[in-house]
């Protein structure tokens, strides 16, 4: 099987939460390889775009009308949307660091792995109760 079919056969088979984690990590170290460049590097700018970008997106799927979160959390998710849209701002000006949307990154890829495995043992809970095998599912 090629490299591509593979990843078409997992990302077809991820839940939401699995691609959200996924997508914080591919982001999370492109920010991670760029933190030490110059200011003005390519590298760092196109990152910090990236991040800016996927925290965009979810800060409007958090406005959008039938978002099944909870509103106290959506809030959250859309404050955290304007406070990296502006420290990566002030990132490409040289005021700040990396760092910090690294660290928030990581804390959100920890609450969806954290989610993930409630996830997985409420299945096996289930599934052990109607005496079924549960495939296991890894982030």
């Amino acid at each position: 099987m090629s490299y591509q079919a593979y990843q078409k056969a997992q990302q077809s088979s991820e839940n939401p939460s699995q691609v959200e984690y996924r997508l914080f990590a591919q982001v999370t170290n492109a920010l991670i390889k760029a933190k030490d460049c110059p200011t003005f590097d390519k590298e760092l700018i196109a990152a910090l775009d990236w991040n800016r970008r996927m925290w965009s997106v979810l800060s409007s799927d958090c406005g959008a009308e039938g978002n099944a979160l909870p509103p106290q959390l959506r809030a959250g998710i859309i404050s955290l949307s304007i406070w990296v849209s502006k420290h990566s701002s002030a990132v490409m000006r040289g005021e700040e660091g990396v760092d910090d949307l690294i660290n928030v990154n990581r804390t959100i890829m920890e609450g969806l792995a954290d989610q993930a495995k409630l996830q997985q043992q409420a299945a096996q809970e289930e599934n052990s109760a109607e005496g079924t095998q549960p495939v296991n599912s890894v982030l």
